[in-house]
């Protein structure tokens, strides 16, 4: 019971570890006797990242765990995240090492207020970014990645009128770029509406020869300065391919990790956000550690749950945009 209530009041279990003790060898030792897996995005500190069985974005990791055999899947993410896991394995257990990494995005858009938007438009289809909750999924018709969001639009027929949340940065993009008319949730992310465009241009100025990438979360000012806007699995593979030597990279800072690994002759730089802080990093993705990764899989807790009528109704939505995006070849 004290258990629980310490998970309730901090999120996560809090042991003494030895310092001693290689994490990293625990950790593998813990997946094998439990059959777990760890799926990481990303955003994920880069120790996490080195640990886990799967990196991805939010595409790839929704199309792991639909297809994982494991019996726990033990998400290094944020909450929407694990819950969208739950939602395509309702059978497996689905660990977060900390329930308090939440989503600025996800909270965004409270499902009774976003109900009440969608009932205005009762002709419209919903498309819902997959940065939302369970239950915002469950009032969608299709969710959607940054990955495939312009395909599975241009999928639609064009006379089909569309509401889509809860991203408005992202809608706008998706908007621009398949020439629909949106409707628009008024909602963002925190760490991507923070990049300045005055501080860019300064950057740009200090390395001319540097590539500007972007994810399409980040504000139209910004965007319009790109070399190329992609989803975070979009921009790691422009970094690979592209010939140029630098780059600047407009999204959490996260990625910088794989895109330094993959290309250890390249330069990434961080895009500066309107404070003073040097770099973007998501707040609640840097909530979860090594530490409370190893005691997650060690304790089997926090455990995410998902209602089962919830499972159900987020459940449609979820699995047409995998058909859609097999379908495409995404």
């Amino acid at each position: 019971m004290e258990i629980l209530e310490e998970l309730n009041r901090k999120g996560y279990v809090e042991e003494k570890i030895d310092p001693t003790l290689d994490l990293f060898a625990e950790i593998e030792k813990l997946k094998k006797e439990k059959n777990a897996i760890i799926l990481a995005h990303y955003y994920q500190d880069p120790d996490i990242q080195d640990i886990a069985d799967y990196i991805g974005d939010s595409l790839g990791l929704s199309q792991e765990a639909a297809k994982t055999e494991a019996d726990v899947i033990v998400f290094a993410g944020v909450h929407f995240m694990a819950e969208t896991a739950k939602i395509l394995s309702p059978e497996k257990k689905v660990l977060l090492p900390d329930l308090k990494a939440g989503c600025s995005l996800a909270d965004s858009c409270p499902p009774h207020l976003f109900k009440k938007f969608k009932e205005k438009y009762p002709d419209h289809l919903v498309i819902t970014y997959v940065n939302c909750t369970a239950e915002l999924k469950a009032l969608s018709d299709i969710v959607c990645t940054s990955t495939n969001a312009v395909q599975i639009v241009e999928s639609l027929p064009k006379d089909q009128k569309i509401i889509f949340g809860p991203d408005k940065n992202l809608g706008a993009w998706v908007a621009k770029k398949t020439g629909r008319d949106l409707v628009l949730w008024n909602g963002a992310c925190m760490v991507h509406e923070i990049f300045s465009r005055e501080k860019i241009t300064k950057l740009k100025e200090r390395h001319p020869n540097a590539k500007f990438i972007a994810h399409p979360e980040c504000e139209e000012s910004v965007l319009q300065m790109a070399d190329y806007i992609g989803s975070t699995t979009g921009l790691l593979k422009y970094s690979i391919k592209s010939d140029a030597k630098e780059f600047i990279v407009a999204t959490e800072s996260g990625i910088i990790h794989q895109m330094q690994k993959a290309c250890p002759d390249k330069t990434f730089i961080p895009a500066p956000p309107t404070n003073a802080c040097a770099c973007n990093d998501c707040p609640y993705m840097k909530r979860n550690t090594l530490e409370k990764l190893y005691l997650c899989i060690k304790n089997g807790m926090p455990e995410v749950t998902v209602p089962a009528n919830i499972i159900e109704e987020a459940r449609k939505p979820i699995e047409r945009m995998l058909e859609i995006s097999a379908q495409l070849g995404l």
